[in-house]
């Protein structure tokens, strides 16, 4: 038995190996694009590898998975994130889990993790050939060829009993064509995970400030969520926006990156709330100056900004400040309106949202429904997630998923497909 698999990153090496478990005695081949293998795992995590998460304060996939949340929910039944965190453990890569729920080797370098899937795949004997591009897989008698831009790799024009796709998102839709001909729904990609350009010089002015209780929303639109958020010299990063630019990703395609956002620096949307909390803080203040007694969540440059946002001066008494000042303050504090100009962009570390549409593939196998043999695993399919670990989680999970269905297909007897 021949099996290939395109892509040489997560989910096609943890495919690599369970399929090789399964199948000790097929040949099992990884073709990568590019002279190396797990690029995006050796950045993932700032370098650390953030490989997986708790899950501990996640009571519902969607909030982390805005895409593939209910395929995920299924196939966590079979493999999910404890069964990550056991497994890397188990194959020699002790982890510890930080208090926000993200894990990470214990040694914090990703190179643990590369070292864990090469030399696991090597011991069982996987091939892989970099180098190789796929154009196309098409039909050869009862498997299957592949199309490449490469002949340094002989095994490249042999016939594989089964094919599996991990070559991970294509912001530009590259290398969809052909499996739409191959009639396989596809849905139109874009970027996940960046940050917001903001061109308001005050504002970005405070570059390195985090505030560590925000929410963050697009106005006239039901995307909103919270986490600390980082002020940048071009606007905006931090937990609290890359998930907001996971939620609303489509939408933020659609409108060419150009949008209201709303941040509150309190975390709630609830002014009065706020205003209250103000008043109480006035009232114990007493005649301090309202630049010297700030909200314990706020550093004192960015009080003292949304102060002048807020058309108060830091010099006045806390006991000259009228309920309109306060409400005024209070409403910088929910909801300090900026105009989205367009988004981060780098080249190495991106999440696509789109992909092959899961109305595409078997649930239980991620096996094509047009062309049987034909499997996909990790960012190909319409699956992603928030920062985190939950898009690692995701190749980990469908990887193995089909690797099981690869290893069903080729042991189950000759249906004459």
């Amino acid at each position: 038995m021949n099996i290939a698999i395109v892509g040489g990153g997560a989910a096609g090496f943890f495919l690599a190996i369970r399929v090789k478990e399964l199948l000790p005695s097929a040949r099992v081949i990884v073709f990568e694009r590019s002279g190396g293998v797990l690029s995006k795992v050796r950045i993932s995590g700032g370098g650390r590898c953030n490989l997986t998460h708790s899950f501990a304060h996640v009571s519902d996939l969607s909030q982390v998975y805005p895409r593939g949340a209910r395929l995920l929910k299924r196939l966590f039944r079979s493999f999910d994130h404890r069964a990550a965190y056991a497994w890397f453990e188990a194959h020699g890569v002790p982890l510890v889990t930080q208090e926000d729920g993200c894990v990470f080797p214990r040694s914090q370098s990703s190179e643990s993790v590369i070292f864990c899937l090469t030399h696991h795949a090597r011991m069982l004997g996987v091939e892989v050939c970099t180098g190789v591009k796929v154009k196309e897989v098409f039909r050869s008698g009862n498997g299957f060829r592949l199309d490449t831009l490469s002949a340094d790799c002989p095994a490249a024009s042999e016939t594989f009993d089964a094919v599996a796709l991990t070559t991970g998102g294509a912001p530009r839709g590259e290398g969809h064509d052909f499996l739409a001909r191959l009639g396989h729904e596809i849905e139109p990609p874009c970027p996940s995970l960046f940050t917001f350009n903001i061109d308001h010089k005050p504002l970005t002015a405070l570059t390195g400030i985090v505030a560590e209780k925000a929410q963050t929303a697009f106005a006239g639109t039901k995307f909103r969520t919270d986490g600390a958020l980082l002020i940048t010299h071009w606007g905006v990063s931090g937990p609290a926006v890359l998930k907001l630019s996971a939620h609303a990703a489509r939408y933020l395609c659609e409108h060419n990156y150009r949008a209201p956002l709303l941040i509150s620096w309190s975390g709630t949307n609830n002014a009065e709330n706020v205003a209250a909390e103000l008043a109480a803080l006035q009232r114990s203040a007493g005649s301090r100056l309202v630049g010297n007694v700030r909200p314990e969540y706020l550093q004192t440059r960015l009080w003292h900004y949304l102060l002048s946002r807020a058309e108060l001066s830091p010099e006045k008494r806390w006991s000259e400040v009228g309920r309109k000042s306060l409400n005024r303050l209070a409403n910088v504090l929910t909801a300090d309106t900026y105009a989205m100009v367009g988004r981060g962009t780098y080249k190495d570390e991106f999440v696509t949202c789109g992909g092959v549409s899961l109305s595409s593939v078997d649930a239980s196998t991620l096996e094509s429904r047009s062309v049987p043999g034909l499997f996909f695993a990790g960012e190909i399919l319409d699956i992603d997630g928030v920062t985190g670990g939950f898009n690692l989680t995701a190749a980990w999970t469908t990887a193995h998923t089909a690797a099981e269905g690869i290893a069903r297909r080729l042991s189950a007897p000759n249906d004459g497909r």
